[in-house]
């Protein structure tokens, strides 16, 4: 395999349910088998070549996580590593394709996903510093006069989006998400969100990174609460090396950022087809992913 980037993944004889912008999606009865390839996407345009090793560390930073605050809230992993083979569906298939599924693959109970994104924002980024500077809020949240681009908030707050299946999500009022999943609900995921991200903010900050935000997934198994998806990881979030943070201009980043960036320097209208990453920005965007895993985990990658 070396380090050429996975970009599609087909298992023979197991039905695939879903291809997102990075993940493939699998019906094992039961259960699913969620795959992390090494698909990127920016402006919610999937870009025709991946970066290596993208997927694994994905899937492995989740992982942390899920184990981490499996004490604070349950969620829907049942099996990872090795022990995903142990599916009948898993058990035959060919070394290669072993290989390639072992770091970067999570079985998991279906749940059903709450139809909301539970965004958690703790500094002033992105679509949040946008409407700041508009309205002086982020999502109907009234905010403090005089806050400076990237400035840590008083308190991080919850600020749900409606989930785009294509385009952009949108950002939505707390009023707006207790209509959509009912108060008891909306109330529960904002505590449980702003719990998870103080404590990842608090463990992340003692290892030189700053998590300014967040979005969890939440879904339904028989009736009760879990963490679905992605955990924490720099496509769901955005990491910023402390040692370099800055207040009133955008901050260097361990995330997806760095290739926004670069596009922005080309003229490119943002509609498919995405344009080819060059070299250097593929092998720097995949030593940033690796260089978040190892600091967070304090494992080599």
């Amino acid at each position: 395999m070396g380090d050429a980037p996975v970009l599609q993944i087909e298992l023979p004889g197991v039905r695939k349910l879903k291809t997102g912008k990075v993940r493939e999606v699998f019906d094992l009865g039961e259960q699913l088998l969620i795959v992390a390839t090494d698909r990127i996407s920016a402006f919610d345009v999937v870009l025709p070549n991946g970066i290596p090793h993208k997927g694994e560390v994905l899937t492995q930073l989740s992982l942390f996580w899920f184990n981490k605050f499996s004490s604070l809230v349950p969620n829907h992993l049942v099996a990872s590593g090795e022990a995903i083979f142990g599916h009948p569906a898993l058990a035959g298939l060919p070394a290669e394709l072993r290989n390639m599924l072992v770091r970067r693959s999570m079985l998991v109970k279906k749940a059903n996903p709450l139809p909301i994104e539970c965004v958690v924002r703790g500094y002033l980024a992105g679509s949040g510093w946008k409407e700041y500077r508009q309205k002086q809020s982020v999502c109907g949240i009234k905010l403090p006069p005089g806050l400076a681009e990237s400035a840590e908030l008083p308190e991080p707050i919850f600020t749900p989006a409606t989930k785009a299946e294509l385009g952009h999500d949108e950002n939505i009022t707390f009023e707006r998400a207790a209509q959509i999943v009912g108060m008891k609900l909306a109330e529960k995921v904002r505590e449980l969100s702003l719990k998870i991200y103080r404590a990842a903010r608090d463990y992340a900050r003692e290892r030189g990174i700053i998590i300014a935000d967040t979005k969890f997934e939440f879904g339904l198994v028989q009736g009760r609460l879990v963490l679905i998806d992605e955990l924490l990881t720099p496509d769901s979030s955005r990491f910023w090396p402390a040692s370099q943070y800055e207040p009133g201009r955008s901050q260097p980043s361990f995330d997806k950022q760095y290739v926004r960036d670069y596009l922005e320097t080309l003229a490119w209208d943002k509609k498919p087809p995405g344009p080819a990453l060059p070299p250097e920005v593929v092998a720097e965007t995949s030593a940033k992913y690796i260089e978040a895993y190892e600091r967070l985990t304090g494992n080599k990658f």
